[in-house]
């Protein structure tokens, strides 16, 4: 499965991005995906996850009330929405296809990955 993530790029502390990933129609119909980060120096992250129709979402803390995912799957693409965005944002964002219909946020549960957009907050 291929996925190819964009909308990444350098925003100021407050503002606004829509992360966006293209998938196949079978991924974007039938699959749980999510948005994992990985930071300079650290480990990747989970971010938030939604069921394969949308019916479902989870978030980690971090980011609620501030980020929303969600699915177009008629488009074939996962978005997600980032406001107010802060500093300790800043990173390598990782879209991910799930090994079936539901919510997961562990890494093992992901098949495909893409190949990541980078997102810069500036203080």
């Amino acid at each position: 499965v291929q996925l190819v993530e964009s909308g990444g790029g350098l925003v100021q502390t407050g503002g606004s991005l829509r992360l966006s990933c293209a998938t196949s129609r079978r991924t974007a119909s039938n699959n749980g995906m999510a948005w994992f980060r990985q930071a300079p120096g650290k480990e990747r992250q989970f971010v938030a996850a939604i069921s394969w129709n949308g019916a479902g979402t989870h978030y980690v803390d971090s980011v609620k009330g501030r980020f929303t995912i969600s699915r177009d799957r008629a488009k074939n693409t996962l978005y997600l929405q980032m406001n107010s965005l802060k500093p300790e944002d800043t990173a390598v964002y990782y879209c991910a296809a799930a090994r079936s219909s539901w919510i997961y946020s562990r890494e093992s549960d992901f098949v495909s990955w893409g190949q990541g957009t980078l997102v810069t907050v500036s203080s």
